[in-house]
């Protein structure tokens, strides 16, 4: 995503990034040097996120939940993180429909091994939308990719001004 962030810098922005695996926050560090907007990477996993409470307006995941050990912590922190009326943009891959479903789920095992503990079986579009500290502005899922990683949701949370009750 650290492309995009240029198009998108004002004076005031400044972008960050975390990623808990060292060769993964390696090509991180090599993909932001590249780019003309600065963007400070963390060592940090997502249910542990090293920020202040409500201190940013956009959270952006693309192509990670699939990895996340819990997905509920990580949403707790996302919306820890967020100010009131924050978003967090997310771009992901889910478990498919059918023989594709079928074929997901017999190389799920070894796939889960080789891809840094990526589960192609998630429905985590359905996920996020369920966190209680967030409405759904938008999700769409998008028939897009090839077998094992198809289809994707792309969709747009808004973090709640108030809390929900526990």
């Amino acid at each position: 995503m650290f492309p995009y962030f240029d198009s998108v810098a004002t004076e005031s922005a400044t972008f960050h990034a975390i990623e808990p695996d060292p060769h993964m926050r390696q090509q991180a560090r090599e993909k932001a040097d590249a780019q003309a907007t600065p963007i400070r990477i963390e060592s940090a996993p997502a249910e542990a996120l090293p920020y202040e409470d409500d201190c940013f307006d956009v959270v952006i995941a693309s192509m990670v939940f699939c990895t996340i050990p819990d997905i509920e912590s990580a949403m707790s922190e996302i919306a820890r993180v967020l100010r009131p009326s924050g978003e967090l943009r997310f771009f992901e891959h889910v478990i498919d429909d059918g023989w594709r479903a079928r074929v997901q789920s017999a190389l799920a095992p070894l796939w889960k091994r080789l891809a840094g503990g990526c589960h192609l079986t998630r429905q985590t579009g359905s996920r996020l939308a369920a966190a209680k500290s967030f409405d759904v502005v938008e999700i769409e899922r998008l028939n897009l990719g090839v077998t094992p990683i198809r289809p994707f949701v792309r969709g747009r949370l808004r973090k709640r001004s108030v809390s929900p009750a526990k």
